[in-house]
C-alpha cells in the first residue's frame, strides 16, 4: 500500500518529520495500514513524501515510541498489533478521534473516565485548597452563564473536569487529565449536537461541585458517577441517532438509484 500524502494543522508548526510521523499515525489509526502490514520502503517513502531518508527516519522513530510500529532488519517497518499502541499518548488519542472507528474509540473513554474521574472527584472532597475550590466553581459558573452556546460551554465543562482532577494533588492524575483531554473535548462535542442535553447536565455538575465543597468524598463520587452515566447515555444516543441517519441516507441514495435505471 503506497502512504499518501495529507494536508496536517495539528502538526502545521511542528517539524517535517513531525507531520510526517502525523500523517502516518492517521492513516494507522484509521485502518489504512493494518496491524502486521508493512510500510513501503524508506526509498518509497522519501519519494511520496519529498523527504530524505534522514527525516524519514525521525518519524518513524517517533511512530515507534507511540507503540505503532516497529522496524526490523530485512523486514522493514511494521505496524504494531493495536493492544501494544500507546492509546493514552495524545497524539495516538487525536488521531484514533479522526479515524474511522472514532465512535468505537469515544465510548471506550467515556468508559474509562466512569474509571478514573469518580474517585477523582472524591479525592478533591478530601484535598482540594480553598484556590483549588473557587477555580472549580468558577469553571462551573462560567458553563452555567453560557448555556447553549456550544463553543464556550464545551470548554468551561472541559476546564471543569480538569480542574477537578487538579485538585486531587495527585501528579499521575493531573496528568492523566492533560492527556485525555482531547479525549473528553470529543465527548463533549458530541454531546452538544443536541443543546437541551447541555442545560440538563447543569444540575448533575452543580450536584458534584456542591459535594466537594462539603468536602463529602462519598458524596462527591455518586454525583460524579451519575453526571458520567448520563453523558455515557447522551452519547449513546447520539451515535445511534447519528448511525440511524447515516441508514437513512444510504437507503435514500439506494432508492433513487433504482428509480433512475
Amino acid at each position: 500500500m503506497q502512504v499518501k500524502r495529507k494536508p496536517s494543522r495539528m502538526f502545521s508548526q511542528r517539524s517535517i518529520h513531525g507531520r510526517i510521523a502525523h500523517e502516518i499515525g492517521l492513516q494507522i489509526l484509521r485502518g489504512d495500514l493494518a496491524p502486521g502490514e508493512v510500510l513501503p520502503s524508506e526509498i518509497d517513502l522519501g519519494v511520496g513524501f519529498g523527504v530524505s531518508r534522514t527525516v524519514l527516519r525521525e518519524a518513524i522513530k517517533v511512530l515507534a515510541a507511540k507503540g505503532l510500529v516497529e522496524s526490523r532488519t530485512k523486514i522493514g517497518t511494521r505496524v504494531k498489533a493495536r493492544d501494544q499502541w500507546n492509546m493514552l499518548d495524545p497524539d495516538v488519542l487525536s488521531w484514533s478521534l479522526a479515524s474511522h472507528d472514532a465512535e468505537e474509540y469515544a465510548l471506550a473513554v467515556s468508559e474509562m473516565r466512569r474509571v478514573v474521574e469518580p474517585a477523582g472527584a472524591a479525592l478533591a472532597a478530601q484535598r482540594a485548597t480553598p484556590e483549588q475550590i473557587a477555580r472549580i466553581r468558577g469553571t462551573f459558573e462560567a458553563m452555567e452563564a453560557a448555556g447553549e452556546k456550544t463553543e464556550e460551554s464545551v470548554d468551561h465543562d472541559l476546564r471543569f473536569h480538569l480542574s477537578i482532577l487538579e485538585a486531587t494533588g495527585n501528579p499521575f492524575l493531573v496528568s492523566m487529565g492533560h492527556v485525555i483531554e482531547s479525549a473528553i473535548a470529543f465527548n463533549i462535542k458530541l454531546s452538544v449536537q443536541f443543546p437541551s442535553l447541555r442545560v440538563q447536565s447543569v444540575p448533575l455538575h452543580r450536584a458534584v461541585l456542591e459535594r466537594i465543597e462539603k468536602g463529602d468524598p462519598r458524596g462527591a463520587q455518586a454525583a460524579m458517577v451519575k453526571l458520567l452515566q448520563e453523558a455515557q447515555m447522551d452519547i449513546e444516543q447520539i451515535l445511534a441517532r447519528s448511525r440511524g441517519g447515516r441508514a437513512a441516507r444510504a437507503a435514500s441514495t439506494r432508492r433513487l438509484r433504482r428509480a433512475h435505471r
